[in-house]
């Protein structure tokens, strides 16, 4: 091969494929290098280099007496060697390419269309390479069919073989903070931080936020002016609710503010223990605990602590004790909920009308 077409054909892969030249220079050596070895099978330290400038390709073998160039006049096998190892390196290089620039949207959102369903995973194509949607990471009652376009979190990308693997999210609670960072420009310039963020996938999210410095109003530029930028936010969640709440770094206003819509009369602090007795009004009570517990359950694992309700009326009726132990009626932090690495990341980079707003 003449040198000038050796650079042609280097240019070329560089400008199809995105592959830095010298990578492709390298793969080249090492394929020739291989086949050289195959093809001589000397026991001399053999070595082979390419001019950058002219594409001139030289072979040599280091000897005692001195170097001695070695003409490379590969036989059938050491060429189909070579040409095996050269296409070898540059699905390596393609691979390493594409991990660099996807690895770069991990924990971000990306935009694809679905491709097949594969047993329960989707099969989503990003353009230059499919990612999986794992049925783990699927938001139950969410249908797609092969077309739809769908937007999901990049939970990991990771190197399989020749190829690379990139798994997606629905389910994920940095999923939500990054909605709301593309609609809060606050959020991507940092004017707000999201300091708690819990997730009961497809039903309820619970997130904390604070002004940075004070002077905006963190629940108003979440929310939007009216509500344009939370309906986003709702429009891509199909029917999953958001709480957005003030951050506080008081306890007893956290709590209280975390457990909106409802309104908290009053609370009391074990710390030691970390659980809080709220007190509410009797019409506050189904508002408090939410859904199957559900308010109440996302509300101390906001917070980090246990939470339990009890209704002015009770409280007076001398009836605390037996709600102690009633289940429906505390929430605690410690119970299993799924809240990966990523969502308290990006939770700590990230409140609804007046306190919160509510899909």
């Amino acid at each position: 091969m003449e040198g000038a077409e050796l650079l042609r054909i280097v240019d070329a892969i560089h400008r199809e494929k995105e592959i830095d030249p010298e990578t492709l220079f390298e793969g080249i050596e090492s394929a020739l290098l291989t086949a050289a070895r195959k093809q001589y099978g000397t026991e001399g330290e053999i070595n082979v280099s390419i001019d950058r400038d002219t594409g001139r390709i030289m072979a040599y073998e280091e000897t005692p007496d001195g170097r001695i160039e070695i003409p490379l006049d590969l036989g059938r096998i050491a060429a189909q060697t070579a040409k095996q190892v050269m296409i070898q390196k540059i699905r390596e290089a393609e691979r390493d390419v594409l991990f660099d620039e996807y690895v770069s949207d991990l924990h971000s959102i990306v935009t694809g269309n679905v491709q097949r369903y594969e047993g329960g995973t989707l099969i989503v194509n990003l353009g230059k390479s499919e990612a999986i949607l794992p049925k783990s990471e699927q938001v139950r009652g969410e249908d797609y069919r092969v077309g739809d376009r769908i937007r999901a979190f990049v939970l990991d990308v990771k190197k399989a073989g020749q190829k690379i693997k990139i798994i997606l999210s629905r389910s994920h609670p940095g999923f939500i903070g990054k909605l709301f960072e593309l609609e809060v420009p606050e959020l991507r310039e940092n004017f707000l931080a999201i300091r708690g963020l819990v997730r009961e996938a497809g039903y309820k999210t619970k997130m904390a936020i604070m002004s940075v410095d004070g002077k905006i109003d963190p629940i108003g530029a979440c929310v939007g002016v009216r509500g344009t930028r939370i309906k986003n936010v709702l429009d891509e969640l199909r029917g999953e609710k958001v709480d957005v709440i003030r951050w506080s770094d008081s306890t007893d206003e956290l709590i209280a503010n975390a457990l909106k819509p409802a309104v908290v009369n009053y609370l009391t602090l074990d710390s030691e223990n970390m659980r809080a007795k709220v007190v509410v009004d009797d019409d506050q009570l189904s508002l408090a605990i939410g859904k199957r517990g559900q308010n109440v359950r996302l509300a101390a694992k906001l917070c980090k602590w246990d939470i339990s309700i009890v209704t002015e009326t009770e409280l007076a009726a001398g009836e605390q004790k037996e709600l102690d132990d009633s289940p429906d009626r505390i929430g605690r932090f410690d119970d299993d909920l799924e809240l990966g690495g990523a969502g308290l990341t990006a939770a700590k980079d990230f409140d609804d009308s007046e306190d919160t707003q509510r899909g």
